[in-house]
């Protein structure tokens, strides 16, 4: 059965998409224009526009869709990895499932979100859609928390918990040792395991 109208632009705009990321992250985003992303999705550069409208658009979905892994519009803390940590009752489990999410995350969006860091300074909807994503995180990284001090006693307070847990499983923590110094994803996720069980947990 041939595919639909809908199944050809989701294709379509997948192919944009992937072939965006492979280019803001290998050249960053001041030398990534929309006709290099045209050329390199076989698509024709009005396709894009039409499609996304603008650059920042196009980057602003690509982040949206690397973040969540998907095409669906679903809150972080509303997807099934989110759930499973609020819904899991032993402490040290809880942990464990957080930084698996935060990794299966991570390993999508760090190196984009790198492009878009050092974009932001000059840029000021780039700057803006860094602010977004960190504010986002926060709320992540809060809300699992103060559900973590439900479970049990902590170390520290809860606001100091949550400012452990953003940075520990924050993309510039990641990105250093992933990214820069070769660890792979599976020992960083060890790592950040070990040291918010430490750092957390009596």
């Amino acid at each position: 059965m041939p595919p639909t109208r809908a199944e050809k632009a989701r294709a379509t705009r997948t192919r944009i998409l992937d072939a965006a990321h492979e280019l803001f992250v290998t050249n960053g985003w001041t030398r990534t224009s929309v006709e290099d992303v045209a050329r390199a999705a076989g698509v024709a550069t009005q396709t894009i526009y039409y499609t996304f409208g603008t650059k920042h658009a196009l980057f602003k979905e690509l982040l949206d869709v690397r973040v969540a892994g998907d095409h669906d519009d679903v809150a972080t803390l509303d997807r099934p990895w989110a759930r499973e940590v609020l819904a899991e009752p032993d402490p040290a489990r809880h942990l464990a499932l957080h930084v698996a999410g935060a990794r299966a995350v991570l390993e999508r969006v760090a190196p984009l979100l790198r492009v878009l860091r050092d974009a932001a300074p000059g840029l000021p909807a780039l700057a803006d859609l860094w602010a977004a994503n960190q504010e986002q995180r926060r709320t992540v990284a809060a809300t699992l928390t103060n559900a973590l001090a439900t479970k049990s006693a902590l170390r520290t307070s809860t606001q100091v918990a949550t400012d452990i847990t953003h940075a520990l499983l924050g993309p510039d923590t990641y990105g250093t040792l992933v990214l820069d110094l070769g660890w792979s994803p599976q020992a960083w996720q060890d790592w950040a395991t070990d040291a918010l069980v430490r750092q957390l947990l009596p």
